[in-house]
């Protein structure tokens, strides 16, 4: 799959004018959505799961995150903007709302709005718009713990308005760094199953890698490694200007002053809700109490090992308690099949260039993110321009 990144276009400067949707260039106006945006809540259709559950159809039925059933109906046909009425949904995973873009036929139920834009203003600008800006002051409480955005106050709420011109400008930067975002998920998913894949067959020997034809050995973990807690360490003495990486039972924990290991470790978190939890330390660093310390035996691959490890699911094994925990005894007790050293490290290998092109694509994903957001704030104020301001 190609990934392209958004083209850059050219960056000018302009003056800005304080208002109630803060510093906005002196060439934008500021209406209310009422006065921008059609509020098309007429055509909403509320249908409960139950009459839902009964229909098929070539439309969706969306919500305010997405569609939530196919039916054999439409009441909406074109582009419209869905912004989340439930306040209780944004308030507890963000203070923007939640919006959606939407073209052709489909439904919509009660639970989100439905905007239009008029007098040439893109919906696709409400969308962005919105999407990036807090709303949470200007929501209805209903109850004790109850907020909600109702379509009166919806229409008062005061919008930026750029010319049509760059409103379509902004509208579709910020689409092209969606777009690349939703690439590189894709991509990140599909190298994920393909690593799930490769480690069902490679690990099971149900696939074996060319040149290797001598028979698995089938053995218990006792046989293959020793295991063993690391030590206790107090929060006191982590801190991020330290050298060297603590592990705990859920992977690096901060960094200390001094370390139990050096050289090349599986380790198992062994206490808590992720107990079982599997990783590869590398070098010096300091391993703590709860995690287990797996030290390989001769002939026995670590990273191949490792990842053996993490496909037998250990978490499962678990003792039931109000800290759940793992028994380093049983987990010793374990069977496995065991190919000869150089199989081991073949398929280590490939495992680890896996997981290596996984970490480059979560990086670079990361970065996308950070850098839509910079744009998205960028663009949504003014501060950067994509066509020259209007006399």
């Amino acid at each position: 799959m190609e990934v392209n990144e958004p083209s850059q276009q050219c960056l000018v400067g302009a003056r800005h004018k304080q208002t109630e949707v803060g510093l906005i260039p002196t060439d934008w106006e500021v209406r209310n959505v009422a006065e921008a945006f059609a509020i098309c809540n007429q055509f909403r259709l509320p249908l409960s799961r139950a009459t839902r559950s009964g229909m098929s159809g070539p439309y969706p039925y969306y919500g305010p995150t997405g569609p939530q059933d196919w039916i054999n109906e439409f009441r909406l046909d074109g582009e419209y903007a869905l912004i989340g009425e439930d306040g209780d949904h944004f308030l507890k995973w963000k203070t923007q709302p939640m919006t959606l873009l939407v073209r052709g036929r489909f439904n919509v139920n009660n639970h989100a709005h439905v905007v239009q834009g008029i007098a040439e203003n893109h919906t696709d600008w409400f969308r962005w718009f919105f999407a990036n800006r807090d709303i949470t002051q200007f929501l209805t409480r209903q109850g004790a713990s109850r907020y909600k955005l109702t379509k009166a106050t919806l229409a008062c709420l005061p919008c930026a308005i750029p010319s049509p011109k760059e409103q379509r400008a902004i509208a579709d930067a910020l689409t092209d760094a969606d777009t690349l975002i939703d690439s590189l998920e894709q991509l990140l998913t599909k190298k994920r199953q393909i690593k799930q894949g490769a480690m069902q067959e490679l690990l099971t020997g149900k696939r074996r890698l060319p040149g290797f034809i001598k028979a698995w050995t089938h053995t218990t973990l006792a046989q293959v490694a020793d295991m063993k807690s690391g030590l206790t360490i107090t929060a006191s003495r982590l801190q991020e200007t330290y050298r060297y990486p603590c592990y705990g039972g859920n992977g690096l924990r901060g960094f200390t002053d001094s370390f139990t290991h050096e050289g090349s470790y599986a380790l198992i978190g062994r206490q808590g809700a992720l107990c079982g939890n599997v990783c590869l330390a590398k070098g010096r660093f300091y391993a703590s109490e709860h995690a287990v310390v797996v030290t390989t035996h001769k002939n026995v691959d670590v990273i191949w090992l490792h990842y053996v490890l993490i496909r037998m699911n250990l978490n499962q094994y678990s003792e039931s308690s109000a800290q759940p925990g793992l028994s380093v005894e049983k987990l010793l007790k374990l069977e496995l099949n065991v190919p000869e050293f150089s199989e081991q490290q073949a398929i280590g290998e490939i495992l680890a260039d896996i997981d290596a092109d996984i970490e480059v694509l979560e990086m670079r994903l990361a970065k996308t993110r950070i850098l839509k957001q910079a744009m998205a704030q960028a663009l949504l104020t003014g501060r950067i321009r994509l066509v020259e301001p209007s006399a």
